[in-house]
């Protein structure tokens, strides 16, 4: 009998946060080397952050809804990366993974602008079945959809920065690393320690360090 797969720590995003790029990082070297599931989730810092949205949970201004020439750059920009990562997700998971860290690493590493030539760079690197990629682009309203269910669940959390992790338990909260990790006992130990404090009896919120 084939063993169950396990359930999945949902990891929520933004393409703008070089703090996600290095929390994606970091899943994806557990994923790949220790076997652990991650599923990757969307969240909109712009959304979030909007003057119109005092409550993080029930928003009035969504990222799905804005056209995609109108509010700012940035805005312009975090709904063109979500909508062409929902349209590498339906070549499969793992071209999924292969597209976000691409663009991940030509926004953080490359210094790209989150453009058309670097989404379509991004599914050139990922290896991505490029007309197939193009075709699903087109579908603007269901890749809308999609990001919105993100979206809705992001808000229905109260997440409020990425990466957020939720572990299958129902744990959950945002983590900033400070360091880019790429080292399979490093990444697993830094892991530990983040599930040990969710997990512990010690209530913690929040550790920053000064500056």
């Amino acid at each position: 009998m084939t063993a169950p797969s396990p359930a999945p720590t949902d990891v929520y995003f933004d393409f703008l946060c070089p703090f996600a790029w290095r929390g994606l990082e970091l899943a994806d070297v557990l994923r790949r080397e220790r076997g652990q599931a991650f599923r990757l989730r969307h969240f909109s810092l712009a959304q979030g952050n909007h003057p119109e949205n005092p409550d993080r949970k029930a928003p009035a201004w969504w990222l799905h809804e804005q056209a995609g020439d109108g509010s700012t750059p940035a805005q312009q920009a975090s709904l063109r990366a979500f909508l062409a990562a929902q349209a590498a997700a339906r070549q499969g998971e793992e071209a999924a993974w292969a597209f976000t860290l691409a663009l991940f690493r030509l926004r953080h590493e490359r210094k790209a602008e989150l453009d058309e030539a670097a989404i379509r760079a991004a599914a050139q690197e990922a290896g991505l079945d490029l007309a197939r990629f193009e075709a699903d682009l087109a579908d603007e309203a269901g890749l809308r959809e999609a990001l919105a269910a993100d979206l809705r669940d992001a808000a229905a959390l109260g997440v409020f920065g990425t990466p957020t992790f939720v572990l299958p338990d129902g744990n959950a909260a945002y983590l900033r690393f400070s360091a880019l990790v790429r080292e399979a006992e490093a990444a697993q130990a830094l892991w530990e320690l983040y599930r040990e404090v969710l997990a512990s009896g010690a209530g913690i919120e929040t550790i920053k360090r000064p500056r």
